[in-house]
């Protein structure tokens, strides 16, 4: 009877050590299994419906329209005006204002402030990248770059401009002549020239070179193991992907997270566009790359850090309650249905937060140019 009993404790130790040994092995296998092809790493978490794009590298040349072609001297004119102050009403505020290149080409505001010391209802994008954005603004309310500057530009909240009043500015500036000379062939300018030529500026604003590119692009070393851990969450367990995927990590869609609350920024998003029920808080999936320089996050700057954010997609955000007072004060909105508690621990989260540190990298920088006369 002692021999048996000893025997099974035997047998239950070595199960117990065999089983700690077939836990850690998969983890070590999972490693190598995503530094080989893509079409050999595990099936992405992802929910029936989703137009799911897999994982790639930025191409490292950005898109240009066909009706504003790339020139090295619009590019240049575009540089001049995107720091320009006299643009605004008060000639106090400049594109550059809320989209600093010291700043991730944000702001670093949970909320911008723009014309007047007025504070917006929403944070300030990252413009990096913004190339690729086919709606732009939180609420995809413009559907190119030239639109959304003439919409920044006379924003009442934003730079607060009279565009006739603004481009007699511009033109009474002399130093600006022979740039629009160069860059459209006369020295007339205008406010579509304008647009043109600062979203000429924004489209050359790119981070396409990240470690996560690099290992997309077959560079399979550059990530460590607990960051392709990490990688593993993000398509699968943490559900990331179900709206960040694709080249731009960004779906391009507009989901309502359960963010908009107690007054905290505004809450209608895309509804103000389409009017449709299941769009009122709804908000566009921002791209990731550079996403440890452009706290804080969310379309109201509610999370702090990246530590808030991924605790908060852990626990669900807040859940669709019954009544306003209980956790959502826009009974309407309805939480994405991507969104569900993850459950994931410490460790988890850890690996997940090393991983969206493979998406920053050398951001694009630019100095101030000197005020022309």
């Amino acid at each position: 009877m002692q021999l048996g009993r000893f025997l099974l404790v035997v047998i239950g130790s070595c199960l117990l050590m065999f089983g700690s040994v077939c836990e850690a092995e998969p983890q070590d296998s999972l490693v190598d299994v995503y530094r080989g092809p893509q079409q050999q790493w595990p099936a992405a978490t992802i929910d029936d419906g989703v137009d799911f794009k897999p994982l790639a590298p930025l191409e490292n040349k950005p898109p240009f329209p066909e009706s504003n072609p790339y020139s090295k001297e619009k590019w240049e004119l575009g540089k001049q005006l995107f720091f320009e102050r006299r643009l605004s009403k008060s000639r106090q505020v400049a594109c550059a204002s809320c989209h600093d290149p010291d700043l991730g080409w944000a702001d670093g505001r949970r909320k911008a402030i723009g014309h007047n010391r007025i504070q917006h209802d929403l944070n300030s994008p990252s413009i990096v990248n913004s190339a690729w954005i086919e709606e732009v603004f939180w609420d995809g309310r413009a559907d190119s770059l030239e639109e959304q500057v003439l919409g920044s530009w006379q924003n009442p909240i934003e730079m607060a401009a009279n565009l006739p009043d603004a481009v007699a500015r511009i033109r009474s500036i002399e130093g600006y002549s022979p740039l629009f000379e160069q860059a459209f062939g006369s020295s007339e300018v205008s406010a579509m020239r304008i647009s043109q030529a600062i979203a000429t500026f924004m489209r050359k604003i790119t981070l396409t070179n990240t470690r996560f590119d690099k290992f997309m692009r077959g560079e399979r070393d550059v990530l460590t193991e607990n960051e392709i851990k990490g990688l593993h969450l993000f398509r699968t367990k943490a559900r990331c992907a179900n709206c960040h995927n694709g080249a731009l990590l960004s779906d391009g869609e507009y989901h309502h997270l359960g963010s908009s609350f107690h007054n905290v920024g505004e809450f209608q998003g895309r509804y103000r566009i389409t009017g449709k029920a299941e769009d009122v808080g709804a908000f566009r999936t921002p791209g990731l790359r550079g996403i440890g320089e452009t706290a804080p996050y969310q379309h109201n700057g509610f999370a702090k850090n990246l530590d808030i954010l991924l605790n908060l997609y852990n626990m669900g955000w807040w859940q669709n309650a019954e009544l306003a007072e209980k956790g959502n004060d826009i009974p309407t909105a309805q939480l994405s249905s991507h969104i569900q508690e993850l459950k994931l621990n410490k460790e988890e989260l850890s690996h997940l937060k090393a991983f969206l540190g493979t998406l920053d990298g050398d951001m694009p920088w630019y100095e101030m140019p000197e005020e022309l006369e």
